[in-house]
């Protein structure tokens, strides 16, 4: 097996350190190691507790936009004067740089291609580049001097400040949306195409305060990649009617074939009518295809374990990732997931239930179990479909995670550089 590449991830300040980059270079650190890339980051400040566990911290003050010989030597840069010392900065900087980056693969270099705030650092690396120290350059560019109102009043034509502006063939650049593309490209006057559009992602499980377990079984169950996860919150009991649920199913996966259906409780291990009927249920869902649609958290341990049993926090983790609790119950003494469902902003689709009658009336949409379960997906898609916040979260969830990013974009760039 072909080892993977190693990269190190660069930039003036490291977390705990509070911003923008730094929030990303956390999520690009944590991403890493969750799909087993390994990365350091090199910053001139930062604690080692504010990356993940695994990440080395590379401390080395030079690259501090803040060190107090850069914070002098900006201060005149800034006033259209190159320094006297700013060449033997440049050369302190290239030293203790180069036995560091020669040992990885990649480099993620963020903002300093194109932000002053470090000249003498983005002088060095322009060097090394020359040198052919660091052997891949991925210069991630959230923004840029030239073109900033507050900056580019503290900028003068020629060396060091063109460097913000001189595009590099050997480096590969990165920007974070399509207008900082269109910006960069007529900054540098290179094509559109030669600058990659990677945006920003959101990590669910920080997001969302998911728990570890929950995590791994929603991996399991893929439902981050799915279209429409609709969620059973209830034990395999004939009052469920969860037949009628299968059949919605396999009608929603004529219409929508990335749809997944979560019974998260078990079978009563103490009733053999609940086994039987268990049984009933998976012959039933083999006979109308939708064996990778529906999924009984029972089922679908770590490893294939079966018996596989969930607490409340887990089923929690469930209300929060998915887009509609349906429950076709023929009877309910309360119903107590219409009122779990209201709490987390999920839709119900249900029967009479005396939760839903005297509780969320009108606000839960009921069926008749005798309908057809095809009106019944009719009215899901519908539901769902004229919803702008259902639209938005599948979008996200489905392409904007970080680690559907890295899986999508950034692995490409480390992997086959350019």
């Amino acid at each position: 097996m072909t080892e993977k590449p190693t990269t190190a991830i660069l930039h003036y300040t490291a977390p705990p350190v509070v911003g923008g980059v730094e929030a990303v270079m956390q999520a690009h650190t944590r991403v890493f190691v969750e799909e087993n890339y390994p990365v350091a980051v090199i910053a001139g400040r930062g604690e080692p507790d504010g990356l993940p566990a695994g990440v080395e911290l590379i401390s080395l003050p030079e690259i501090d936009s803040q060190h107090p010989e850069i914070v002098d030597l900006t201060a005149t840069l800034e006033a259209g004067e190159v320094p006297a010392g700013f060449g033997a900065m440049v050369k302190r900087v290239e030293e203790v740089l180069a036995p560091i980056l020669s040992q990885f693969d990649n480099l993620i270099v963020h903002n300093v291609l194109t932000k002053h705030f470090n000249l003498p650092l983005t002088a060095a690396l322009f060097n090394l580049l020359d040198e052919g120290v660091i052997p891949h350059c991925i210069g991630w560019c959230h923004d840029f001097s030239w073109t900033s109102a507050s900056s580019r009043g503290k900028l003068r034509p020629g060396y060091p400040w063109d460097l913000l502006r001189s595009y590099r063939p050997d480096v590969t650049y990165v920007v974070v949306s399509k207008r900082r593309q269109i910006a960069l490209a007529g900054l540098m006057g290179c094509r559109r195409d030669a600058i990659k559009v990677v945006y920003n992602g959101v990590d669910p499980k920080v997001l969302l305060g998911l728990t570890d377990e929950g995590v791994a079984l929603i991996d399991r169950l893929g439902l981050m990649e799915s279209d429409l996860v609709l969620l059973m919150p209830v034990r395999v009991t004939e009052a469920k009617n969860i037949e009628y649920a299968l059949r919605v199913v396999a009608a929603l996966k004529e219409m929508n074939p990335r749809v997944k259906l979560v019974l998260t409780g078990p079978p009563d291990p103490h009733d053999a009518a609940s086994k039987g009927y268990f049984r009933s249920l998976q012959t039933l869902r083999s006979e109308l295809g939708v064996e990778q649609e529906m999924r009984f958290v029972f089922e679908s341990g770590p490893e294939g374990q079966e018996n596989y049993t969930i607490g409340g926090d887990v089923v929690g983790d469930l209300f929060r990732i998915c887009d509609l609790v349906l429950m076709p119950s023929h009877r309910e003494g309360f119903g107590m997931p219409v009122l779990e469902a209201g709490l987390a902003g999920v839709p119900v689709v249900c029967t009479d239930v005396p939760a839903a009658d005297e509780i969320a009336s009108p606000d839960a949409t009921r069926f008749d179990a005798d309908d057809d379960p095809a009106h019944v997906a009719d009215e899901i898609l519908a539901l769902l479909e004229d919803d702008p916040v259902y639209r938005l979260r599948r979008r996200v969830r489905q392409g904007y995670t970080w680690r559907a990013i890295f899986r999508r974009q950034i692995r490409p760039l480390l992997e086959k550089p350019g």
